[in-house]
């Protein structure tokens, strides 16, 4: 890791950063490699570290059509978290939160994980059994989770509005401690620099138009920088995955919806846990800087617009004041949004496809950014061996034809597929 002394780094400021090393070469795209992934995001650039470091791939390219962590990897709310129930996804995104509360010092790059916990609110009796009997799962698994009564939660988060017309009564949460936060651009440049020095190239404007094929199998992909020829070519692009799945022959159950997120202007520190409602469908922490990061839900209708519609707008300012109504001053500073590729079943697919030489990481909903270790980690695995490893087993694509679907809603509404 290079390291600056506090005089180079003022002498650089001044300069215009002249004297700076690039953190990742950019290369010129050979004419073939032995993979290609598809998506220079976090899920990609994760995929081709794992592919080099755990299986000692040295030819590898990360395609990118804009730059590294232009898309979702750069547009969530950086929510970390493994309290999922469904076998499939439980001890999946327990492997991804293993993996980030040491992936510091495996990249050698702070991606800033705070580990301040998250409390998911109960306001009802029956969502109070459904903590608990999601609470029960993950402690079966190994899994931190506690749950907390309407006066623990009073004692821990006084802010939020526990009146009798309150609109959304709390009667207790589900609570978190390893769940937390980390820097999405640190994520996606940490991977950058480590695959990089591995030897991967990471090729960024240059977008994919098509497939390269020897008789069905695809060996290879068009691109505004000229052919480039593969062995095999993975998939990880996030809201685009049906577009280019369809370049290649391949329709998914997928839609494509825009999810929206706000910051408001920063104050001192007030927030200092994550916080989710399902009822609302609300989730809110406070960054580094002091802006509150609010989210809510989809968009309702199918774009591929990174900026969202004033109904979601309302919905989530509305869910913010009505759980903590001291934040009705507050201004907001910007807002943004993101491109889901939704499943019907809101959990993901990691496999190979039945296209020779085509993989896909795709179909994310809300979980993207926190599957993000654990998703190279097994789209690695999957590509290098031809087999899916245990924890993305059941993340097949064939699923949807045989009616075994990983049905965790729960976890975050679903659009209504057509």
């Amino acid at each position: 890791m290079t390291h600056y002394s506090a005089w180079s780094i003022v002498r650089n400021g001044l300069s215009g950063n002249r004297g700076w090393t690039r953190a990742w070469r950019d290369p010129a795209p050979k004419p073939a490699y032995d993979v290609v992934i598809v998506g220079g995001g976090g899920h990609g650039l994760a995929t081709a570290f794992y592919l080099a470091k755990e299986h000692s791939l040295r030819n590898i390219a990360v395609i990118e059509k804009g730059w590294l962590g232009g898309g979702n990897t750069g547009r969530n709310t950086t929510i970390v978290r493994s309290n999922y129930m469904i076998p499939g996804n439980t001890m999946f995104y327990e492997r991804s939160m293993r993996m980030w509360e040491n992936l510091s010092q495996e990249l050698n790059f702070n991606v800033m994980m705070s580990q301040r916990g998250q409390f998911h609110l109960g306001h009802s009796p029956a969502q109070m059994d459904g903590l608990r009997r999601r609470g029960n799962v993950m402690r079966a698994h190994d899994i931190d989770s506690e749950l907390m009564d309407r006066a623990e939660v009073m004692r821990r988060l006084p802010y939020l509005d526990y009146s009798e017309k309150a609109r959304y009564p709390i009667y207790g949460a589900m609570f978190q401690g390893r769940a937390g936060t980390a820097r999405h651009d640190a994520v996606a440049w940490g991977y950058a620099r480590a695959a990089d020095r591995l030897g991967v190239d990471i090729i960024q404007q240059c977008e994919v138009t098509g497939y390269l094929r020897d008789g069905e199998r695809i060996c290879g992909v068009e691109t505004t920088r000229g052919p480039i020829r593969a062995g095999k070519v993975g998939l990880a692009v996030a809201g685009h995955t049906s577009l280019l799945a369809a370049k290649a022959g391949l329709r998914l159950p997928i839609e494509t919806h825009a999810l929206q997120a706000f910051v408001t202007e920063p104050i001192k520190p007030f927030i200092d846990h994550v916080i989710s409602s399902g009822a609302a469908h609300f989730y809110i922490s406070q960054s580094d800087k002091g802006g509150l990061v609010l989210g809510g839900d989809l968009d309702g209708y199918n774009s591929y617009a990174q900026r969202g519609g004033l109904p979601e707008v309302e919905h989530t300012l509305a869910s913010a004041m009505a759980l903590i109504p001291s934040l009705s001053r507050l201004r907001l500073l910007r807002h943004w949004a993101g491109v889901m590729d939704m499943t019907m079943d809101g959990s993901p697919i990691i496999a190979k496809t039945p296209i020779e030489g085509l993989y896909l990481n795709g179909g994310w909903c809300y979980g993207g950014f926190k599957a993000t270790p654990a998703s190279g980690w097994c789209f690695a695995h999957t590509i290098a061996t031809d087999t899916p490893h245990d924890d993305n087993a059941r993340f097949t694509l064939s699923r949807f034809e045989r009616g075994t679907q990983i049905d965790e809603k729960a976890a975050g509404p679903q659009p209504n597929m057509q």
